[in-house]
C-alpha cells in the first residue's frame, strides 16, 4: 500500500468483526510507533494492551460513571452532547472492540500530549496497513478508580492520553468530507 492510499484508507472504525487481533500483530504495530517523532526523542509513551472484552466493558462502565458525575458538576459541559449514550446501559464507549490500547505517559513530561498524539498517528497508520481499523476514544480516558488503574498497570505518575480501539472492520465508512487547506499566510 503506497502512502497516499494509506492516508485515504485510514478511518475511525466503530464496528468490528467478532475476531480477535493476534497479540504478535499488536506488538508489531506498537514497535512501528517507536518511529514516531517525540520532543527531544524522549519517547515517553507506554502502552497497555487489553484484549479481554469483559474488562474492556468494565472500563467503559467506569468511564461512563465518571463522565456522568462530571456532567452533574457542570451541566453545561460539552459532555452533555453524549448524555443519552452515557445513560444507556448497553452503550459501550469502546464499541465492543476486541482490543483496547491505552497510550499513557508520565504527567511531568511537558510535551506528553503531542508526543502521544504523534505516536497514536503512527499506530493508526501501521494498523491500517495491516487491514485493521482503529479509533481514538476520548470518552474512554476517564478512569479514576485507583484499584482499576493499578489492575491495568498505570503507575501513579502516569496518565492516560489516548485510548485507542483496534480490530478488523466489519464495515468501512466513507471518508468524511475534508475542506481545502486554510493557509493563513505565505511570507
Amino acid at each position: 500500500m503506497d502512502f497516499k492510499t494509506l492516508l485515504t484508507n485510514r478511518r475511525s472504525i466503530r464496528d468490528f468483526q467478532d475476531k480477535e487481533v493476534p497479540l504478535p500483530i499488536i506488538k508489531e504495530i506498537i514497535q512501528d510507533t517507536c518511529l514516531a517523532p517525540t520532543a527531544r526523542n524522549g519517547q515517553p509513551c507506554k502502552f497497555i494492551i487489553i484484549q479481554n472484552r469483559d474488562y474492556i466493558r468494565k472500563l467503559s462502565d467506569e468511564s461512563k460513571k465518571n463522565l456522568l458525575s462530571d456532567l452533574e458538576q457542570d451541566p453545561e459541559s460539552t459532555i452533555k452532547n453524549y448524555e443519552t449514550y452515557l445513560r444507556d446501559e448497553k452503550f459501550n464507549v469502546f464499541y465492543n472492540a476486541p482490543c483496547l490500547i491505552y497510550v499513557i505517559g508520565p504527567g511531568e513530561v511537558h510535551s506528553l500530549d503531542v508526543d502521544c498524539a504523534l505516536t497514536v498517528a503512527y499506530f493508526m497508520f501501521s494498523a491500517t496497513s495491516r487491514g485493521l481499523g482503529t479509533c481514538w476514544i476520548g470518552l474512554g480516558a476517564h478512569i479514576r478508580d485507583r484499584k482499576i488503574l493499578d489492575d491495568i498497570g498505570i503507575p501513579v505518575d502516569c496518565q492516560i492520553v489516548a485510548p485507542v480501539i483496534v480490530g478488523y472492520p466489519a464495515s468501512m465508512p466513507p471518508a468524511s468530507e475534508r475542506h481545502a487547506p486554510d493557509i493563513a499566510k505565505i511570507i
